[in-house]
């Protein structure tokens, strides 16, 4: 089965895209403008994007002390993206947008994260803009948010740096007033930025005409020291290289400088740098000090920013499921090929004592795909990756609810993302990240060359588990916040939905017992989330929070693997029994683990919390 195909399965059986096209705002479209969508995102995947997945990863991004040089494939290929208009798909038609849903958008950008994920699509310059649609002027959104959904400028997110990574309370980029006239600038209030960034994807290059920077940073109090912690800080737009009030280019360079490209085990042709603003390399209007122009009010950056770092968090875990999708492709192609081994057959009688089993040489070698332990790694892949295309998929789709679902619908949509997003983003790039492991292990010997693509899969998956946001902070967000905000609500909200799914399964053939396994498991998460804070003890409470993640996220996906159960066992075609046989496997091999990560959870284990430096 293809990737096409388990994708068209989820958006047409599974998930009922066609029902969103009742809602006036898609009204325009159809299920055929939908596949056509696909169709031409599949194409430039296959044509601009997967015959230099390889070349990207050996020949990556270099300074040659002007500019960043990039392979012309990656010109390429963001040409072609920026051309098909998806950084524009969901906005306005007045804007030139094509107002597709969201849910379509995520489908159309998996086809590039599969082919050559580092090339990347315009995931950061959509968010960016996405994000000055909602927060910024309409000056700001003329001027740099339609460019970059134009494709003409892209843009970044500029959060952490060298001496504060996740920490962001501790950032300590200044923002001082331009003038005694800073509020009168068009653009918006306008400051003079001095710090370093670091871990900025995007940061330099020259595919685009300008690259728009979102920074954060702190501006100082009366006394002339900044404000502790996240409430200082405020959100700037920093382009590259200045603009007028009408969007266009000046000529005068900004005050950001590259200080250094920083180079990863994956990800390789996707440039990421460490960015100096304000070092007085260049002088806009003759001073040093990047200019930025602010966006929100003073001490809201962290709040505007979320809006990007939400959505970036779902589109990596998106990047991370479909490193596992094209893992297990690759090693589900190896497998069928691979001639190696013979089938066990039972030993004649008076064989051996002890040994009821054997192999007979005189036989032909068989494809490794006909032994259990092979099979085990590929279902094990196929459960991670479907399950986690899912996932994903059914978390955008709340994402439409949450802007075109009547009131009371679309506010529950927005409550479930706020549950679901850490696991959105954390679960399939643990669990994916596996995947690319059996991927590797499948293909034996051959599998940690570069004769073969799966190891390289597995270096750009494992980048996920860190950017946008660590496993642990994902687990403290979960833990700490998520699950125990206005009382629980979100909890119950998940629990809810996922009991309507476990009565669905009780009466389905052949689902009842998965379905007690599910309710059972449900039973014992929110058991532990209530004794991890019995005491009320924050420290106590969250020193387990990443076994809770992981028995949470592995309950998620046997929810939504249950679920897609309910469709698949409709039709007994190979297709469905293989996403059947996926479920089972899930059910048997994976959801057991549940009751082991919630055992230190519900005890509160002190070990980690208690452990000494010294003891180290």
């Amino acid at each position: 089965m293809t990737f096409r195909a388990t994708l068209d399965f989820l958006l047409n059986d599974w998930i009922g895209i066609e029902s969103l096209l009742a809602r006036d705002r898609f009204a325009d479209h159809s299920l055929e403008t939908f596949a056509s969508v696909l169709d031409t995102c599949e194409r430039i995947a296959r044509e601009k994007y997967a015959p230099f997945n390889r070349l990207v990863d050996t020949e990556e991004p270099r300074f040659d002390g002007e500019r960043v040089i990039l392979p012309q494939a990656t010109h390429d290929a963001w040409k072609a993206y920026a051309g098909s208009g998806m950084l524009s798909a969901a906005q306005d038609h007045a804007i030139g947008g094509m107002q597709l849903p969201y849910t379509l958008e995520a489908s159309a950008n998996a086809f590039f994260a599969k082919a050559a994920v580092s090339i990347g699509t315009g995931m950061l310059t959509t968010g960016n803009a996405n994000l000055l649609m909602v927060h910024g002027t309409e000056a700001q959104q003329q001027v740099f948010a339609l460019n970059e959904f134009a494709g003409r400028w892209s843009g970044t997110m500029c959060l952490s740096e060298p001496q504060a990574g996740s920490s962001l309370s501790d950032v300590a980029t200044r923002a001082l007033p331009d003038g005694e006239d800073f509020d009168g600038d068009p653009l918006g209030p306008r400051y003079r930025l001095r710090g370093n960034k670091m871990w900025i994807s995007a940061g330099e290059h020259e595919l685009t005409e300008n690259i728009i920077h979102l920074v954060l940073a702190k501006i100082p109090g009366p006394d002339g020291k900044l404000v502790a912690g996240t409430r200082g800080i405020s959100l700037f737009i920093v382009p590259k290289k200045m603009v007028d009030a009408e969007g266009r280019l000046t000529g005068e360079r900004n005050d950001v400088a590259l200080a250094g490209l920083n180079h990863k085990c994956g990800w390789r042709g996707t440039t990421n740098t460490l960015l100096n603003f304000g070092e007085g390399r260049f002088k806009p209007g003759g001073e040093a000090g990047a200019i930025g122009y602010r966006v929100g009010r003073p001490g809201e950056g962290l709040r505007c920013m979320f809006h990007m770092m939400n959505e970036a968090r779902i589109g990596v875990g998106m990047a991370a499921t479909m490193l596992g999708m094209a893992g297990y492709e690759a090693s589900l192609d190896y497998a069928r090929q691979r001639p190696q081994g013979r089938p066990i057959q039972a030993r004649a009688p008076g064989g051996t004592a002890g040994a009821g089993a054997g192999k007979d040489p005189a036989q032909p070698q068989i494809p490794i795909i006909e032994h259990a332990d092979v099979k085990r790694m590929l279902l094990a892949q196929k459960s991670y990756a479907e399950g986690a295309l899912a996932l994903e998929l059914y978390c955008a789709r709340l994402v439409d609810e949450q802007h075109t679902g009547p009131e009371g619908s679309a506010a529950e949509a927005g409550l479930l993302l706020e549950v679901l997003t850490p696991i959105a983003k954390s679960w399939p790039s643990e669990w994916c990240l596996e995947a690319n492991s059996l991927a590797i292990q499948v293909h034996g010997g051959y599998g940690y060359t570069r004769d073969f693509p799966v190891e390289q899969y597995w270096r750009d998956n494992r980048l996920n588990m860190i950017h946008e946001g660590t496993h642990g902070i994902q687990a403290l967000d979960l833990l700490g916040r998520k699950v125990v905000m206005n009382g629980g609500a979100g909890l119950k909200l998940l629990a809810t939905r996922m009991n309507a799914t476990i009565e669905r399964a009780g009466h389905a053939d052949g689902l009842a017992e998965p379905a007690n396994a599910l309710a059972a498991a449900l039973q014992k998460v929110g058991a532990a989330t209530k004794a991890a804070w019995a005491t009320g003890v924050p420290e106590e409470a969250l020193a387990n929070a990443t076994p809770y993640l992981q028995a949470f996220g592995h309950l998620v996906l046997a929810w939504i693997w249950l679920d897609v159960a309910l469709v698949a066992v409709r039709k007994a075609t190979p297709v469905n029994q293989g996403k059947l046989a996926a479920m089972r496997y899930f059910f048997a091999y994976e959801l057991p683990k549940v009751d082991a990560w919630l055992v230190v959870v519900s005890q509160r284990e002190p070990v980690c919390r208690d452990m000494q430096d010294d003891w180290f």
